[in-house]
């Protein structure tokens, strides 16, 4: 599955909510992730692993880029 289908999908099936406090949302939140199966959550966590991945190698690739220029 690309990322493109990834986004796809997960847009199909945003859940939002409005709370008044951060207390609420916490508590929303904690309710949402228990109403998902443990696939789902094992999906949901590596699709978050595999983008903190993505981010750090792009800003390794950008200090490695920046330290080179600084050294010319």
């Amino acid at each position: 599955m690309t990322t493109q289908d990834r986004a796809k999908l997960r847009r199909q099936r945003i859940v939002t909510g409005r709370s008044h406090s951060h207390e609420e949302a916490e508590m929303w939140d904690l309710r949402y992730w228990q109403s998902l199966s443990c696939e789902e959550r094992l999906d949901a966590y590596m699709a978050i692993r595999m983008d903190v991945e993505k981010v750090n190698a792009a800003r390794k690739k950008d200090s490695t880029a920046s330290k080179a220029i600084l050294v010319k």
